[in-house]
């Protein structure tokens, strides 16, 4: 059976990433106080389903947040069990709630909105430590949400390993969720070559200028020995679940390129185990 813990900060996608594994047929429970968590997983009726699904947050309260990784423990020993945890900035936290207009579930007459996400983010720490896969849901709309789940936990689960190679820009911000994070605005550019600017890296003409620069290949085969050296050790201490991030200025040239390289080279090894997302691209 495998069983998701999904959790996070309040206004982070949760009840999305329920909506989605329920879609992927995955017998979902919300709010499942923790003190009832393994009774739970001794039910017939529940042990039926295959794929189980249990949203956890805040209103568990610290006592019981504090005994999940004991709990997820315990569990792992009879089910693969993946915890996902879902973030967000505290600005964009604090934009959802206004639009939505919805009550944080710690915030009242004398615990305003911005003390009670600061308040949250301390007491939900258990999970955030433990966790086997962290999505930063800042810059993602519901749609890239659902895909990126459906790609990380559904269709990997029979995986000893899910390899998320991604591009991004360092101008637009570096994402939170990398493993590894890669810079290579050292690199020939082709911003600067006029009939380049406006293509990508996804592109034939982009790749074959930077196929040809010899610090890009360099570079390429530099990062292609240091993953292929590490992820055995990765893998040996118990990660499934490995981002990857190769960033240059804009997010459209440079990293697309490596990013595309890396994940071609890794599928041979890795077949069905390896995600790509360009960042600046996909949005």
């Amino acid at each position: 059976m495998h069983l998701v813990i999904a959790s996070g900060m309040s206004g982070a996608g949760k009840s999305q990433a329920l909506h989605t594994l329920e879609d992927q047929g995955y017998y979902c429970i919300d709010n499942l106080p923790l003190e009832l968590f393994e009774i739970t997983l001794t039910n017939e009726r529940v042990l039926q389903h295959k794929k189980i699904a249990i949203g956890i947050d805040v209103r568990s309260g610290k006592k019981y947040l504090q005994n999940l990784p004991e709990i997820v423990s315990r569990l792992k020993t009879n089910f693969r069990t993946d915890v996902l945890y879902l973030y967000a900035g505290k600005s964009v936290l604090i934009k959802r709630y206004d639009e939505t207009r919805r009550k944080h579930p710690l915030s009242d007459a004398e615990t305003p909105l911005r003390e009670a996400i600061l308040e949250e983010y301390d007491l939900i720490a258990p999970v955030r430590e433990m966790a086997d896969i962290q999505i930063d849901t800042s810059n993602t709309t519901i749609y890239q949400l659902a895909n990126t789940i459906i790609s990380r936990v559904c269709n990997n689960q029979h995986a000893s390993l899910s390899l998320m190679f991604q591009s991004f820009g360092f101008k637009y911000g570096t994402p939170r969720d990398s493993d590894y994070l890669f810079d290579v605005r050292c690199l020939p550019n082709p911003y600067w070559v006029p009939e380049l600017r406006n293509h990508t890296g996804l592109e034939k003409n982009v790749s074959d200028w930077l196929s040809s620069q010899k610090l890009v290949v360099k570079m390429e085969d530099d990062l292609k020995k240091f993953i292929k050296d590490w992820i055995p050790k990765i893998i040996e201490s118990q990660r499934a679940y490995i981002t990857i991030s190769i960033g240059c200025t804009g997010g459209h040239h440079r990293s697309v390129y490596l990013t595309e390289a890396l994940a071609k080279y890794f599928q041979e090894s890795y077949e069905n185990s390896v995600i790509v997302k360009h960042r600046e691209l996909d949005y």
